[in-house]
């Protein structure tokens, strides 16, 4: 701010008085003052002196800061003052006007004057101690409620000519007054200044813009490396942070309530998705996820069979591999005392099992990070071959079938001789019949006369 020729003043009371024993004496209105950077500051001390005192009996009177060669140089003389600088001055009260004031112009400011008589000056001593700040104008922050937060303004200056406060709303003038109401978790920015002098506003005080995150190292995260994140925001006040890991659920695990999380040896446990969030009186934001996923070489791999049970000649096997890495790891299968792996990949399957297959198996699984190997796998054939469990297998349904078909037959051989008993005996009875019927001999005689023609040329 640049003010105007009139400036702010600071007026300083006195609390001093410098009296000699001939009645010469300056009182400083204030020892100790301090002043917002770019204000006009007026330090006044009133002069007492003997009576009948004529102005000219004054030769010259000066405020200073530094001496050379044992005499105090004139500020109206010094360069670091030029054009900054001006005295009002009477015989009873002289005030020094610092226009623009810098934080260099903070120092000890002492009066003196010298009489018309030789050698003799009088010099307040101790001067008066004055500093300049950046800003002498501050917003403290109190929380009213859940809804409503109070702001009051202040300087850290004492000012005895005090201008009154204003605020301002983002850049634009919105009340005067000490104090301002506003409403909780609000993003906009609020400073005060002094009334009559907008531009050299207080620091602005609001709530946190949303959070950024960063990772060191950003390359690549290697299981049991230094990893720090680092949460900031732009908040006035300062903002307090939280760390937080998602945790699947609606709810997140709280890690930490610093600015900066640190894993001093990360962990594969440690990957997962983080936030940060920052707070202030005036509001809360939360940054958005990152993501930490921390590479390693596979851990031992575990190895399941399929099926299960004994394997057999001919049967088919299947071996499966897996460990957990990151990233996913390659598998290579191989044979006890071989150099050549038998198979890659996840699944190993040897069809047509036979004697040859027998023995002790491993696999490897390997990414960038490393690279582990499972325990031996024992496979050997059964000693029951094929055949046999094939009979094995069957021999109960073959049996049943067996069973059904002896029943069956004899059932038929039952039926059969059932059959023939009841006709033997129709026979018999036609036979002896036959025997005790003439004609039936009869017919018996003739069949012995028609004999074979042969045999009866013999009998000729």
């Amino acid at each position: 701010m640049s003010p105007s020729a009139g400036g702010l003043v600071v007026f300083l009371l006195s609390v001093q008085v410098i009296q000699s024993q001939d009645g010469w004496g300056v009182n400083y209105r204030q020892t100790d003052v301090c002043a917002a950077k770019g204000l006009t500051v007026y330090i006044i001390c009133d002069i007492t002196h003997p009576p009948g005192i004529d102005p000219s009996d004054i030769k010259d009177r000066f405020w200073f800061t530094k001496e050379k060669d044992g005499e105090p140089v004139d500020l109206r003389t010094d360069s670091e003052y030029s054009g900054r600088v001006m005295y009002d001055c009477y015989i009873k009260r002289c005030t020094l006007i610092i226009r623009d004031v810098r934080e260099s112009d903070s120092a000890e400011y002492k009066f003196t004057l010298m009489t018309n008589k030789p050698g003799e000056k009088y010099t307040g001593s101790p001067g008066v101690t004055f500093s300049v700040k950046d800003s002498g104008l501050q917003v403290q922050v109190r929380r009213l409620n859940s809804t409503w937060l109070e702001l009051t303004c202040h300087s850290s200056c004492v000012l005895s000519d005090h201008p009154g406060y204003a605020w301002s709303k983002n850049g634009e003038n919105i009340k005067r007054g000490s104090s301002l109401l506003v409403s909780s978790g609000s993003t906009d920015r609020y400073s005060c200044y002094f009334r009559g002098y907008p531009g050299d506003d207080s620091p602005a005080v609001y709530g946190p813009q949303r959070p950024s995150v960063s990772v060191s190292p950003s390359a690549e995260m290697l299981e049991g490396d230094s990893v720090t994140l680092t949460c900031s925001t732009d908040a006035n006040p300062a903002a307090s942070y939280t760390w937080y890991k998602e945790d699947g659920t609606s709810d997140s695990r709280l890690l930490s309530e610093e600015p900066q999380l640190v894993f001093s040896s990360i962990q594969s446990s440690d990957s997962g998705n983080y936030s940060c969030t920052a707070e202030n009186q005036l509001g809360r934001k939360t940054s958005d996820f990152i993501s930490i996923d921390v590479k390693y070489g596979p851990q031992r791999p575990s190895v399941s069979v399929s099926p299960s049970a004994e394997m057999l000649e001919g049967d088919s096997v299947t071996l499966t591999c897996s460990a957990d890495a990151n990233p996913a790891a390659n598998y290579t299968w191989y044979k006890e005392h071989e150099d050549s792996p038998r198979a890659s990949g996840q699944i190993f399957t040897i069809t047509d099992f036979t004697a040859e297959h027998s023995g002790k198996y491993y696999c490897e699984a390997q990414n960038e990070m490393g690279r582990s190997n499972s325990t031996l796998l024992l496979i050997t054939e059964s000693g029951v071959d094929r055949t046999t469990r094939i009979i094995h297998i069957t021999s109960w349904p073959l049996l049943v079938v067996m069973l059904i078909l002896l029943l069956l037959f004899c059932l038929w051989t039952r039926k059969k001789k059932a059959v023939s008993s009841t006709t033997e005996p129709q026979e018999s009875r036609e036979a002896v019949e036959m025997d005790l019927h003439p004609e039936y001999e009869n017919l018996s005689d003739m069949a012995a006369q028609r004999g074979d023609p042969e045999e009866q040329e013999d009998q000729v």
